[in-house]
């Protein structure tokens, strides 16, 4: 088995999705046919950043533990952050596709990204309180 291969079975399945979001967020947010580049600052950065912090958010959550009491509650306030993000995102991703940058089978596909993350966090999320 490849060694990226390998490491992604070994890797939670939300940071999986996070890190598929990322790549694709920069893949269409990066085409200047697609994003002008008026709007490379305002919106693009926006979803950029938005769709990191997101990762950022997964990441770190799952380093903290859960028998440490101040670690749990760190990682409920990161979940409910990177859902958060998730709703931001998909309401960048409708404006570009209301203001024409992207096509409406593209934003579905971007959005279902999005969903898909935020509702294996809000899962996990919900495992967490069962666990602990």
């Amino acid at each position: 088995m490849p060694p990226q291969q390998q490491k992604e079975q070994n890797e939670f399945g939300v940071i999986v999705k996070a890190k598929d979001l990322v790549k694709h967020t920069f893949t269409v947010s990066s085409n200047t046919n697609k994003f002008p580049k008026k709007y490379r600052f305002t919106i693009v950065n926006r979803i950029q950043d938005k769709s990191l912090s997101i990762f950022e958010c997964v990441l770190e959550a799952n380093e903290l533990d859960l028998r440490d009491a101040a670690e749990k509650v760190q990682r409920q306030r990161l979940q409910a952050r990177a859902m958060t993000y998730c709703k931001e995102l998909l309401f960048l991703i409708e404006l570009s596709q209301e203001m024409g940058f992207i096509s409406l089978s593209s934003c579905e596909y971007w959005s279902k990204l999005v969903i898909e993350v935020k509702a294996m966090t809000a899962a996990w999320k919900k495992r967490d309180k069962t666990r602990a």
